[in-house]
């Protein structure tokens, strides 16, 4: 008798935030493998009776192979076990769910994918922005923070100043990020937003721009940085000052009779 596996998105770790079938599947599961970065709570919803296999990798070091994962889900399906492959996040955004899907195709077993809240729409809800706001933002990218020979991947033309960039995994030197995106045509007063651990009771929001953000403390991981425009428009309800002392202002102005804004970042006047 062969199983089944399904690749569950556990959200950003507010338990409230998974859907219906997610905590049910838990709840049910006889076999789990789970993420590093599935926050404690979720954990929680997991069955006692389920047979928990810690598969996460952290600070870069993984406890198990791609392949040795692939042949677990594999394995256990093959002994009729209802399998849940848990990934923080959407199980299809950065969670090599194309590589176990692939496995699983290859064996023969049944799977199915149960989606999860990303964690740059959580970002985003944390920080009260839009990632497209038709005034300001046409489109968004969702993209890592690569280094090493992966280092220039994005198309960086694709990216126009009405992109919302969404970096996932930021890693700590946010400074070599704001350097990267300068460099590939970006402009240094851009503005952005740090968040860390959104929807958790730790969760932190920190606002910046690029000129600024090599000067950031590092927040604690799981954290996502949004760039672009939609971070400005908050401005126009209210005046944020940085870290640096560095404030936004925004300036409305017209182009092809559409309304946009755009931010001037100035040096803060302090007493003393």
């Amino acid at each position: 008798m062969s199983g089944k596996v399904y690749l569950v998105g556990a959200g950003p770790g507010d338990p409230e935030l998974l859907t219906l079938k997610a905590a049910g599947l838990l709840a049910r599961a006889e076999v789990v493998l789970c993420d590093s970065l599935v926050s404690r709570e979720v954990m929680a919803l997991i069955s006692q009776d389920a047979l928990l296999i810690d598969v996460g990798k952290r600070a870069g070091k993984k406890l198990l192979t791609q392949d040795e994962i692939n042949s677990l889900l594999v394995n256990y399906a093959r002994q009729g076990k209802a399998v849940v492959r848990l990934k923080g996040g959407d199980p299809l955004l950065f969670g090599r769910a194309g590589e176990e899907m692939e496995a699983l195709r290859r064996a023969g077993i049944e799977f199915e994918v149960v989606p999860g809240i990303t964690a740059a729409v959580a970002a985003a809800a944390a920080a009260r922005i839009s990632l497209t706001d038709r005034r300001v933002a046409s489109q968004v990218v969702f993209t890592t923070f690569s280094r090493g020979e992966q280092a220039n991947c994005l198309n960086w033309a694709a990216i126009t100043p009405e992109t919302t960039i969404a970096i996932y995994m930021p890693g700590p030197h946010y400074g070599e990020v704001a350097a990267r995106l300068i460099e590939n045509g970006i402009t240094s007063g851009t503005p952005c937003v740090i968040v860390s651990r959104a929807t958790r009771a730790e969760q932190q929001v920190r606002w910046s721009n690029l000129a600024a953000l090599s000067d950031e403390d590092q927040l604690p991981a799981p954290s996502l940085l949004l760039v672009g425009r939609v971070v400005c428009w908050l401005a126009a309800s209210r005046r944020r000052t940085w870290s640096n002392g560095v404030s936004a202002f925004v300036q409305p102005f017209s182009r092809r009779k559409k309304n946009f804004v755009i931010c001037r970042f100035e040096k803060e006047e302090t007493d003393g």
